[in-house]
């Protein structure tokens, strides 16, 4: 108690101010998620009772197993005309419950009020969804405070360039929707430009450490858009497969390559930075390391994470297709086709994001090895 006591009185009165700012913001927050049933249009029941009425076992052709279930559902209406009513429902679900879901007492859905009964004292409906805002909050809040205790005022400025950045990407793509004459790509490659000055200056301030961090990363990011393209044009886009576009009324391959853009920024920020930070960190201990050194360094440090972070963007796009291809294999379709269909974007993603990862660890060093000559320069 006298540690925590101890902490609270050295903490400046900016900080104690801050702390609160964040802790009002979470408690006003988790209130209003848990009665903000009035600002929903759609009716909103919570689930006071529950019962299984049948359970039946299915076999397709292929002998794939599945379990169906039926339960009944008693909850009370939370909001509209018929607020504190009772409405009975029939729920239907599956054992993989994929598309359906088991519910259970506290759960609270939006409902469908069929017209037919609005006269009755017993009021039945249809399931439409689940109120989930209560969940997403408490993840966020969770995810908001892990930021805040490991990165401190660095997580802080992570959140905001986070917010500012989905703002953004909203943007772009709510402009290029209605703006079908402008290319996606040129939409995403401003967007990329943006987002990265934003995260790195937001997180990292202003310093020539960022500046290089920012060259390298919009350098290596373009060399890379620019190589997946020359790939595609060379082979006239042959082995990849975009079925899973053809509802788009938009240029796949356009499509495909602002995917490129921007699914491979991250870890090629990431690179950069390390990069940047690496350099800069060793020059601060020794201002009279040489270059040769410092590249020496720097490129050890860039093998050591070259292969971690190709891992990860490789998995990262990947294990987005597991589902469809165990429903591809659990169906009899050959190996090849399944991973010809699902994985040729996947893949090819992935090789453009680990070309520009491994382009940017050679950038990056020697964009940071010049920003530490211009800085020894100056002294």
């Amino acid at each position: 108690m006298n540690v925590i006591v101890n902490k609270f009185k050295k903490m400046t009165y900016n900080q104690i101010f801050t702390y609160a700012i964040i802790v009002f913001c979470f408690a006003s927050s988790i209130f209003f998620v848990n009665n903000n049933y009035s600002f929903y249009e759609r009716p909103i029941a919570k689930i006071i009772k529950t019962n299984l009425e049948d359970r039946t076992e299915i076999i397709d052709m292929y002998n794939n197993q599945d379990l169906l279930f039926s339960q009944s559902i008693v909850a009370v209406l939370k909001n509209g005309e018929k607020k504190g009513q009772l409405i009975h429902l029939i729920n239907e679900y599956s054992s993989s419950r994929a598309y359906d879901h088991e519910y259970h007492v506290g759960n609270e859905l939006f409902v469908w009020i069929d017209t037919k009964t609005q006269q009755k004292t017993e009021l039945t409906g249809t399931i439409q969804d689940v109120k989930r805002d209560k969940y997403v909050l408490w993840i966020a809040w969770i995810f908001i405070f892990t930021l805040l205790f490991v990165g401190k005022r660095q997580g802080m400025f992570s959140i905001i360039s986070l917010v500012i950045n989905a703002v953004l990407l909203s943007y772009a793509l709510d402009v290029y929707v209605n703006t079908s004459d402008v290319s996606l790509v040129l939409i995403c490659g401003i967007s990329v430009i943006l987002f990265t000055v934003i995260s790195l200056l937001l997180v990292n301030g202003f310093n020539e450490k960022s500046y290089a961090a920012i060259i390298s990363t919009l350098v290596g990011t373009f060399m890379l858009l620019f190589i997946t393209y020359l790939v595609i044009w060379f082979t006239s886009g042959s082995g990849l497969r975009y079925e899973e576009m053809q509802f788009l009324t938009r240029p796949h391959e356009m499509v495909f390559m602002a995917g490129v853009l921007v699914g491979s920024l991250g870890a090629v920020m990431d690179v950069a930075i390390t990069m940047s930070s690496s350099i800069f960190g060793l020059h601060e201990k020794n201002h009279n390391i040489s270059v040769k050194a410092l590249k020496s360094s720097g490129m050890e440090i860039g093998k050591d994470i070259m292969g971690t972070m190709t891992n990860i963007l490789f998995f990262a796009y990947i294990s987005g297709s597991i589902p469809i291809l165990i429903l591809y294999l659990n169906n009899q379709s050959p190996l090849g086709f399944t991973l010809s269909m699902n994985l040729s974007l996947e893949l090819a993603r992935a090789l453009a994001g680990g070309i520009g990862i491994v382009l940017t660890i050679p950038i990056g060093l020697y964009i940071a090895i010049f920003f530490v000559k211009q800085k020894r320069a100056k002294l």
